[in-house]
């Protein structure tokens, strides 16, 4: 059987001429999306990957936010009330925070901690920045980020601020070092 080299050549061509004008109808296709449906669908798909990539963190760091928030309003409920904090000479710890800060609530179980290990030496106090008889507190530690955690000495001079979630190590260095200080 002999090859029909010309028949070949023209479903060759054929076929060529079909994927070009497929690949037109595809070019028109993308043209006719508006840009900021893209830009969309890409902030869509970044913000997916990104909650999908930081879920495993997320429960590598806090085994429960329900947790995290109880042992949070514990330390509110608890904490030493800032009136008496500002009126005895002890070293104080002010803790600005809000109940829907996961940071916050990571933090609780550390700041329990530390507050069970200093509670004689340092006076703990939560204030609660959704609340708004702390306004002028907030306006005098420059709060620009929950948690804020301010070390008054016993003069009530800030000596140091931290925001954020910072390691339990870190605080228990500071803390000793606000009490060594007198």
């Amino acid at each position: 059987m002999e090859t029909d080299w010309g028949s070949i050549a023209c479903r060759a061509k054929l076929s060529d001429t079909i994927m070009a004008i497929n690949i037109d109808l595809l070019k028109r296709s993308f043209e006719k999306i508006h840009p900021q449906a893209i830009a969309l669908a890409v902030i869509g798909l970044f913000a997916i990957a990104t909650l999908l990539l930081a879920q495993p963190q997320l429960a590598a760091t806090s085994p429960s936010l329900a947790s995290g928030l109880v042992a949070l309003k514990t330390l509110a409920r608890d904490a030493t009330p800032y009136p008496d904090a500002m009126a005895n000479p002890q070293p104080t710890l002010i803790e600005f925070y809000a109940n829907w800060c996961t940071t916050c609530q990571a933090l609780a179980p550390d700041m329990m901690a530390l507050r069970d290990r200093f509670a004689t030496q340092v006076n703990f106090v939560m204030l609660d920045i959704d609340d708004p008889q702390w306004s002028s507190q907030i306006r005098e530690f420059g709060v620009n980020g929950v948690p804020q955690l301010t070390l008054l000495n016993g003069d009530r001079v800030a000596v140091d601020t931290l925001v954020g979630k910072v390691p339990q190590s870190i605080l228990a260095r500071r803390l000793s070092e606000l009490v060594e200080a007198g």
